[in-house]
């Protein structure tokens, strides 16, 4: 009985991990535009089949734009799931751990986090600048080269390094916090 009262309970949704901060409230706050983002992609879709097959009036922008929201809403899913703690871990072998293991662990994993998601912004910054800046040094976003040429591929260059910096950011609030909660619970040990 009490197996079917868990599979038909409601889900709730808890948001964001508490030792994500103010941050993570932030970043949880912020997932329902590209969720909207995602459901204008699929209306646009529709918009379009209409358009082509019902009217025969084809758009030259709804391809690229349902690229770029969704692109942007898969970018921004890597940050969102770094904010609810929820991202991939080896449990085998972590959920062997003893709690002050565990604890330590989180740190470590918070850390290598926070340094590779750094790198990958580095490495995306050098290409950011190739995406927006002429060799001369003057802004020109880089553009699809399509009949309707919108800048959707250097603004997606520039979103991905920002969410690669918020992401270190995020792990090293999480390595915080984790250590902050290793140093109570040692206090309230001794």
């Amino acid at each position: 009985m009490d197996r079917l009262k868990k599979s038909t309970a409601r889900h709730v949704d808890k948001g964001a991990d508490e030792k994500a901060g103010r941050f993570g409230a932030l970043v949880n706050g912020v997932g329902i535009v590209f969720a909207v983002g995602i459901l204008a992609s699929a209306g646009i879709l529709v918009l379009e089949v209409v358009l082509r097959y019902l009217f025969n009036a084809p758009t030259i922008w709804a391809h690229e734009t349902v690229i770029f929201l969704t692109a942007t809403a898969f970018v921004f899913g890597g940050l969102y799931v770094a904010s609810r703690n929820a991202h991939i871990r080896v449990v085998l072998i972590y959920d062997a751990f003893s709690p002050a293991a565990k604890r330590r662990a989180d740190i470590g994993i918070s850390l290598a986090c926070a340094f590779s998601t750094a790198f990958f912004a580095w490495a995306a910054w050098k290409v950011v600048l190739r995406a927006v800046l002429t060799p001369s040094g003057a802004l020109r976003f880089e553009t699809s080269g399509s009949a309707w040429n919108p800048p959707f591929p250097g603004l997606l260059k520039v979103f991905l390094f920002v969410m690669l910096i918020a992401m270190s950011l995020q792990f090293l609030i999480f390595a915080w916090s984790f250590y902050r909660a290793k140093a109570r619970d040692e206090e309230e040990e001794a």
